[in-house]
């Protein structure tokens, strides 16, 4: 065991399953054959848990999760999938929505190099509700050090399953939690956004439709090939309201 191995194991417990690309982000891996290599190292000794996503030979992708055993050595909750190793899915709504939140998680990771005196802080992952009153349990949250102050933001990533009816009771959840000073108790900051990333132009019109009945305030919006494409940072984000694009460091924002 590397102490890089130990790390990626640590990570691993955050984002339950993940592909070999994000592993290579995640654990450092300089190349496709290194993080091949090294996956299956690991998997041989028991420490991760590898499984299959589609039925074909070339359109089959091999995900991996932290094993018990795993998780024992690193002192981490043993979650994710509970699949037999090396079983194949034809098709998993919870998975790809997981692969999702992890584009997201390693676009922190990668994304503010090149910005000044920016630096991601922390991210946390949620298991029950955020509150006893709330029934309110977010994809993610992370915090991001900036020159004004520490960004904080809840993600919910959107890939088209969930309804008018679940979305009015997020936004009215969020608002809650806004107003009712459960967020800074938890989380000792003032204030936090909320960012949610779609699976399409369309979905993003829409679910920004539903917010803006509500509020013009906390909610941002973009697509996941934005982020793909450009980064978390620039500016590819919609408010409830008008048709600007804006970046999640505007100050006036």
């Amino acid at each position: 065991m590397q102490a890089r191995d130990r790390k990626f194991l640590q990570d691993l417990a955050v984002t339950r399953i993940i592909d070999r690309e994000q592993a290579k982000i995640i654990a450092g891996f300089g190349s496709t054959t290194r993080a091949n290599a090294r996956l299956l190292a690991l998997s041989r000794a028991g420490l991760l848990r590898r499984f299959f996503l589609g039925t074909t030979v070339a359109g089959r992708k091999a995900l991996y999760a932290l094993s018990r055993k795993g998780a024992e050595l690193v002192n981490a909750p043993y979650r994710g999938p509970r699949l037999r190793n090396n079983e194949t899915l034809v098709s998993n709504s919870s998975v790809y929505h997981q692969l999702a939140i992890n584009e997201i998680y390693c676009a922190l990771r990668t994304g503010t190099s090149s910005i000044p005196s920016t630096s991601f802080d922390r991210w946390i992952s949620f298991y029950e509700p955020l509150a006893p009153q709330l029934r309110l349990i977010p994809d993610g949250y992370f915090e991001h050090k900036t020159p004004t102050g520490v960004l904080a933001c809840f993600i919910e990533v959107d890939l088209g399953h969930e309804g008018m009816k679940v979305w009015k009771e997020k936004v009215r959840n969020y608002l809650q939690l806004a107003v009712s000073g459960d967020f800074e108790r938890r989380f000792a900051q003032s204030r936090f956004q909320v960012l949610v990333i779609v699976n399409s132009e369309r979905r993003l019109t829409w679910i920004r439709k539903v917010v803006k009945a509500s509020t013009e305030k906390i909610f941002w919006f973009t697509t996941i090939e934005a982020v793909h494409s450009n980064g978390l940072f620039e500016p590819i984000w919609f408010r409830p309201k008008g048709d600007a694009r804006h970046s999640l460091l505007s100050p006036s924002l």
